[in-house]
């Protein structure tokens, strides 16, 4: 029996029909994006080891795949899980125990001689950013099954990368819409940024905390492991970063007339901890590729909302990766003006010739 569509009308509602199957799966799949995402980015990652591993030492797939989701699941799921639950825990309780932050913003005002708010203010909008940050973290009491799926969903597809690495690969290949000399230009400035925005700003933003949690441990700050903890997460954000962390710190031992403490808090911050941090982007900027801080600071605003605490460094990735995107569409479009250009002087010659 004949069709009642025309081969044109066949094709545009199989695009169709593609386009709205894939935004259910897209919508029912919604809340573990971050997982799927993260296959891919740990991949990325991995990729150079399992490459030497497997491609040119000969080592068998599946064990390296095994040692490497094992590595991955002890040095970045693991730690990240423990800070989240230590911050969750110290966030719950100054929510809980507000009073003990109106004494130190009371003592706050008497040293600077200004007044910040009321009391009844500052205690609810204690309590509304308690409730926000611990909304951003994954929360063993009440998403053990999300978190679940989430590493599930993440290792499994991390796995099946790994394993069909081939057929992944030249699936990119066959669908993205681009030509093989823009794919690898592609691949190599994900890669870029991946390095950048993931190992790289990870690496900073540790060495950072460890700083900023000895400095305010040195100089007797209660919960200075917290507050250690609190900086790896601000100092994702550029700019403001840890100094959100060691100036209130320090303004706070002055006001309780701890002089030297709190001198030493503000000049080991503002003489070490900031340029550590400058010294560390310069250098890693050179290795793994340099971002701009408005990329992050943008990307941080747009992530952090749809992601979670994990838009820290996916939404500046995202943000990335549609800049290279706009880059490679910038650099096909002038190859094709290029050509046309070349094509319109052929015609032109030919046209003086027959002439």
């Amino acid at each position: 029996m004949a069709t009642i569509y025309t081969p044109k009308q066949q094709r545009v509602l199989l695009i169709v029909s593609l386009i709205v199957i894939a935004g259910f799966i897209l919508v029912g799949l919604r809340q573990y994006t971050v997982a799927l995402l993260g296959s891919g980015i740990i991949y990325v990652i991995f990729r150079p080891w399992f490459t030497a591993l497997v491609h040119k030492r000969k080592w068998n797939r599946l064990l390296v795949t095994i040692l490497l989701i094992l590595f991955s699941v002890v040095v970045i799921i693991m730690p990240f899980l423990a800070l989240s639950l230590l911050l969750i825990n110290r966030i719950q309780y100054y929510s809980q125990h507000t009073e003990q932050i109106l004494q130190l913003i009371d003592k706050l005002e008497k040293a600077t001689g200004i007044q910040l708010t009321n009391q009844a203010n500052i205690k609810n909008l204690v309590q509304q950013g308690a409730g926000f940050a611990s909304r951003q973290f994954p929360s063993i009491l009440s998403g053990t099954l999300d978190v679940v799926i989430s590493l599930g969903l993440l290792y499994v597809g991390l796995y099946f990368i790994f394993m069909e690495e081939e057929k992944f690969l030249k699936g990119l290949r066959k669908y993205l819409p681009f030509e093989n000399d823009t794919l690898n230009q592609l691949g190599e400035d994900l890669k870029n940024m991946v390095n950048a925005n993931i190992l790289g700003q990870a690496l900073v933003s540790l060495v950072q905390a460890v700083l900023t949690g000895a400095t305010l441990w040195i100089f007797g700050v209660p919960d200075a492991a917290f507050w250690g903890t609190v900086a790896f997460f601000f100092a994702f954000i550029p700019i403001l970063g840890t100094p959100i962390v060691w100036a209130p710190a320090g303004i706070i031992m002055l006001s309780q007339g701890e002089i030297g403490s709190g001198i030493g808090i503000l000049a080991v911050g503002a003489v070490v901890i900031i340029n550590v941090d400058n010294l560390l982007r310069v250098m890693l900027a050179k290795r793994m590729g340099d971002v701009h801080p408005f990329v992050t600071l943008t990307g941080i605003v747009l992530g952090v909302p749809v992601f979670g605490i994990l838009g820290l460094v996916i939404g500046p990735l995202l943000l990335s990766y549609f800049m290279v995107l706009f880059q490679v569409f910038e650099r096909q479009n002038r190859k094709l003006r290029l050509e046309g250009e070349r094509e319109q002087e052929k015609l032109e010659q030919k046209a003086k010739r027959s002439v």
